[in-house]
């Protein structure tokens, strides 16, 4: 999909660089030439890899952005089919962060203090304590370090801490869904049966801080959540 780069989708957005690509899905920074400022622009795309379970998770993922209005949350901007030459599908505009996330500032070496994990684990909770107490309850389902961002660090401050990725986003009106999504490691037992309530993004947010914490990823250690401790970073 390399060609699409330098493409304008609606006689608007300008797609500068690809961020990301799963399976029918694509992810990129774009240009909003109308307001001259970069955005977020994800494409589902039709395909011989693209299913009917991925269309209503995009569809909800728009549906959900639409309501939220937290600073810790990126803000939906625009949601129009495609039909190009070299592509049909769906688009979904957001704000564009510029943040790094927490798998990048690991991979690059930053260590987190207790101090740290503390902070990062108090806005994480203010914003999940704004999902969770809306009517009906919005769980993230897919809360892992790729999906955190953090701002640089300024003086002694952590940095700004924003939750993306509203992909596998799901409305609690009812405690189940056939559609079973996350990221393995960071999901309790009971989502692998497709269950999901606000305490499942309680235990993605723990196995967040515990790998922070021990540098242990928890695909590589099944057992972390109870030979270690949260030490009071979570209620």
């Amino acid at each position: 999909m390399e060609q699409l780069i330098g493409l304008v989708l609606k006689d608007r957005y300008e797609l500068v660089r690809e961020l990301g690509r799963n399976p029918g899905r694509r992810t990129y920074l774009a240009l909003d030439r109308h307001r001259y400022e970069q955005v977020i622009l994800k494409l589902l795309l039709f395909g011989l890899d693209m299913t009917w379970d991925d269309f209503k998770l995009f569809e909800r993922e728009a549906a959900v952005l639409q309501t939220l209005d937290h600073p810790g949350i990126p803000r939906y901007l625009d949601f129009f089919d495609v039909e190009t030459p070299v592509l049909r599908g769906f688009a979904l505009v957001q704000t564009y962060i510029e943040a790094q996330s927490l798998a990048a500032w690991l991979a690059a070496g930053r260590v987190f203090s207790e101090a740290d994990l503390e902070t990062l684990a108090d806005r994480l909770l203010d914003i999940l304590v704004y999902l969770h107490t809306r009517q009906p309850p919005v769980i993230h389902r897919d809360i892992k370090p790729t999906n955190i961002l953090l701002g640089d660090r300024s003086g002694h401050e952590l940095g700004n801490v924003y939750l993306i990725d509203f992909g596998a986003v799901q409305t609690a009106i009812s405690g189940a869904t056939r559609t079973v999504v996350g990221t393995y490691g960071y999901m309790p037992p009971e989502q692998f049966g497709g269950k999901t309530v606000p305490a499942t993004d309680l235990y993605a947010l723990g196995m967040t801080l515990i790998y922070l914490a021990s540098g242990i990823p928890p695909i590589n250690s099944p057992n972390t959540i109870c030979t270690l401790s949260f030490n009071g970073l979570l209620p």
